[in-house]
């Protein structure tokens, strides 16, 4: 990356008409011209004549045509606009410059976005003071930080923002819309860069809707017979941020980490698709780091957590049908509250339409014994099979309907929830593989030793995209996924991702926090000369206290390699330079939410 100066469909069970042959195509974009006082972003599309053109000085975007390109601009390739955005500085126009065909859905390209530029649409930045100079680079790194994390993904003729079945279920009018009116705006991860695009109608087909999460697709072979895989997690950018820093859901119902996946299979014109969520524990609690390798979660105690509770499951239900939760978490110590909670709240709702299942994972497969998670796999089959999956026959036709999902939880939704996700997805695809005709009779996935392969992989591969975007380590218990047992190898990887972890939680997810904030609009640069948050000076206690304990321990150290006179003198300095470190990081760790990194951009209460 480089630097220069919620839709008209039903919900999953009721289908209605059959999907939509074509959509308003977006532009495809291929050149961006520069001049002093313009921007222009050239449509390549053939016969088309459009260019978008953003004026450097007043900020207005406008259509004009080829002809309004002067000659002597600088000319660029680029692969899409991902929007707008002020900074201290101005406004700045951010573009994929990069992308990497990941394959073909129903006959359109789906892009991986890899790079990105970041223009300013100031000539200079003199005009800015050298603090407001030195924020401005802050807002910058912020952005970079978001661009350059791993899974932002689009496609200029499909909409990735629905699953098959939602966009089954779509009116005639839902289809003559641009793709950025259509999509999802759970999904949309540059939706707060497009509002100036998104204003003017006209330039919609310039607004690229861009997804954040994981897609994989595989052309696969199982007796001879070549069909296509696909998994798609999407990311919500509801509640939208990083391991500790956000937890539970927000008033109007989001819940943090939410993220839904799609396997898709298509053969011989037919497709099939098999839909489940994750997201956490959908009350207000938060687990604030605090320098301990596992911060206490809190439930918090003053808030009407109902309200939000049913919101979340009200949009639940519309959306996707019936609800089975797999509450994931462990049953005793620190996790028991939340669990208990849940099930207290399901219960009150006196919902048909939920269902709650606890299954304390780490209990049940502990001392390796993993093969018990065949236990929930087995006492879910009958509900899974009443949910069912989505189907079309090459006819187009509706041959079958999922009439509700699965919703995982553990405490992050990465690791526990992504294996009982792969099982279930699995258990899915061995249904709709034998009702295609590409699975034999008595034949079972796990027979294939090709495929099993690749769908391991591939699933290991989508826990470490969910996990890296979240906790900012790959996940954990991949041997698993990959593998189908536990190895000590895969207990090793999974001890350095925690400590990599833990030190990412404590020392640099509030710089991380807040570039999502900023990124998704939840934090807006004010256009005025004001100090920012960023401004905000941590207290003595942060340098001053860490580098006490540094010269105590230090001077420990040194006593014991440079003895004293007598062993007496010795052991009297040793005492009290150890007990001076001691003393000065226990003093540390009970301030320990002092000397975290937090976010700067969204006061406290907000992210609680």
């Amino acid at each position: 990356m480089s630097f220069e100066g919620s839709p008209d469909a039903a919900p999953l069970g009721r289908s209605r008409l059959k999907p939509p042959a074509a959509v308003v195509k977006h532009y495809y974009m291929g050149i961006r011209h520069t001049t002093p006082e313009k921007f222009f972003v050239e449509a390549c599309d053939e016969g088309a004549d459009a260019v978008l053109a953003i004026d450097r000085v007043s900020n207005e975007i406008t259509l004009a045509g080829k002809k309004d390109v002067p000659s002597s601009a600088v000319t660029r390739p680029i692969c899409g606009i991902m929007g707008t955005m002020r900074l201290v500085a101005g406004m700045y126009l951010i573009v994929i410059t990069r992308k990497r065909n990941v394959g073909s859905l129903l006959g359109h390209s789906v892009w991986k976005a890899v790079d990105f530029d970041v223009i300013s649409y100031k000539k200079t930045v003199l005009h800015l003071s050298e603090i407001q100079s030195q924020e401005n680079k802050t807002f910058l790194a912020m952005i970079n930080n978001v661009l350059t994390t791993d899974g932002f993904y689009f496609c200029t003729d499909y909409d990735l923002t629905h699953t098959l079945q939602r966009l089954a279920n779509t009116s005639p009018d839902f289809q003559e819309m641009s793709l950025l009116e259509r999509a999802d705006q759970r999904f949309v991860w540059n939706g707060n860069l497009l509002r100036e695009l998104a204003a003017q109608p006209e330039l919609q087909r310039f607004a690229l809707p861009v997804i954040h999460g994981f897609i994989v697709m595989k052309p696969c072979r199982i007796n001879g017979k070549i069909f296509e895989w696909i998994v798609i997690s999407r990311r919500s950018c509801f509640r939208a941020g990083v391991r500790y820093f956000v937890r539970g859901i927000d008033s109007e119902g989001h819940a943090a980490n939410f993220v839904e996946t799609e396997q898709i299979v298509l053969f011989e014109g037919a497709k099939a698709s098999f839909v489940q969520t994750r997201g956490s524990i959908p009350f207000y609690w938060s687990q604030r780091p605090n320098l301990k390798y596992k911060p206490k979660p809190i439930i918090s105690k003053t808030t009407n957590h109902l309200d939000g509770f049913q919101r979340h499951f009200d949009s639940q239900v519309l959306i996707y049908g019936k609800q089975t939760i797999l509450n994931l978490v462990n049953q005793k110590g620190s996790e028991k509250p939340l669990e208990q909670a849940f099930a207290k709240m399901v219960s009150g709702m006196n919902n048909g339409m939920l269902n709650y299942i606890a299954f304390d994972f780490h209990k049940e497969c502990s001392h390796m014994r993993w093969d018990r998670l065949q236990i929930l796999v087995d006492a879910v089959a009958e509900t899974q099979d009443e949910y069912g999956y989505f189907m079309l026959n090459s006819e187009e036709k509706t041959v079958a309907q999922q009439k509700g999902v699965f919703r995982s939880n553990c405490m992050d939704c990465l690791d526990r929830t992504n294996v009982i996700q792969s099982l279930l997805a699995r258990r899915s695809l061995q249904s709709q593989l034998q009702r295609l005709g590409v699975l034999n009779v008595g034949q079972r996935i796990e027979e294939q030793a090709e495929f099993e392969k690749i769908y391991k992989n591939a699933w290991a591969d989508n826990a470490n995209a969910c996990a890296v975007q979240y906790a900012g380590t790959g996940a954990l218990k991949t041997d698993f996924t990959r593998t189908g047992k536990r190895t000590r190898w895969g207990l090793m990887m999974d001890g350095w991702n925690s400590m990599i972890r833990y030190y990412k939680n404590n020392f640099s997810d509030g710089f991380r926090q807040d570039s999502i904030d900023l990124f998704l609009g939840n934090f807006v640069v004010d256009e005025s000369d004001g100090p920012t948050p960023l401004r905000v000076q941590k207290d003595w206690k942060f340098l001053t206290l860490p580098i006490i304990m540094l010269v105590a321990f230090s001077m420990c150290i040194v006593c014991l390699l440079m003895a004293g006179d007598t062993w007496t003198e010795t052991l009297a300095y040793v005492m009290f330079w150890g007990a001076a470190s001691a003393i000065t990081a226990a003093i540390i760790v009970f301030n320990g939410q002092d000397f975290v990194d937090a976010p700067k951009l969204v006061h406290k209460e907000k992210m609680d």
